[in-house]
């Protein structure tokens, strides 16, 4: 069984030598593995914390991405958060294992929860591919026209590295929404400053 966040962060510390802090790391990483491979989703999330600290150390977390899209699929809240955000600290454009959260990620795009959306959409703002930007672009213009002031900001730098990926969807967003202009302006109505930076991106 492994250790809990705390008590590894605390192990770590008291290395007195980089070798040391390699065996505290080493071994912690085995215990992950075992634990990833028993499928145990009691402390999955927990877990997968550890595993985004090790690699803030620089050691090497390739291992545990599989898990990240497990917690996506989750339906609780506090599971999800942790996987989005090792999602985008362990994760980039160019992995192959990206593709398999299109699904979730639109899913969560759909959620009735603010929080929740707002998850995806910082995830697709940071590491979206242009495959996933191309095929979530109905979700971020959909939620670009939200009374939403946190999801209308959100969408809008979606929309923007939308835009960065595919180039030639700026077109398909003007045919859809009639004029870009006026989602621009629609983003600056208000009194909302957050809305009005990300439209200025």
């Amino acid at each position: 069984m492994s250790i809990k966040l705390r008590d590894l962060i605390k192990a770590v510390r008291q290395a007195k030598t980089a070798a040391e802090e390699r065996s505290v790391i080493a071994k912690e990483s085995a215990a992950l593995r075992t634990a990833f491979k028993e499928q145990d989703s009691v402390y999955r999330h927990r877990n997968v914390a550890k595993l985004m600290y090790i690699h803030m150390l620089g050691y090497p977390a390739h291992f545990g991405q599989m898990e990240c899209l497990k917690l996506i699929a989750s339906p609780s809240y506090p599971e999800k958060r942790i996987g989005y955000l090792a999602l985008m600290l362990l994760l980039d454009e160019r992995q192959e294992v990206l593709m398999l959260v299109t699904n979730s990620v639109k899913n969560d795009l759909n959620d009735k929860s603010q929080y929740v959306s707002g998850l995806s959409l910082c995830a697709l703002g940071n590491i979206g591919s242009a495959e996933m930007c191309r095929d979530l672009s109905p979700e971020i213009e959909r939620l670009l026209r939200s009374n939403n002031p946190y999801i209308r900001k959100k969408a809008a730098l979606c929309a923007l590295r939308t835009i960065r990926k595919v180039p030639d969807m700026v077109e398909s967003f003007q045919v859809r929404n009639g004029q870009w202009a006026n989602v621009v302006a629609y983003l600056w109505g208000g009194n909302n400053n957050k809305g009005k930076g990300s439209s200025c991106s």
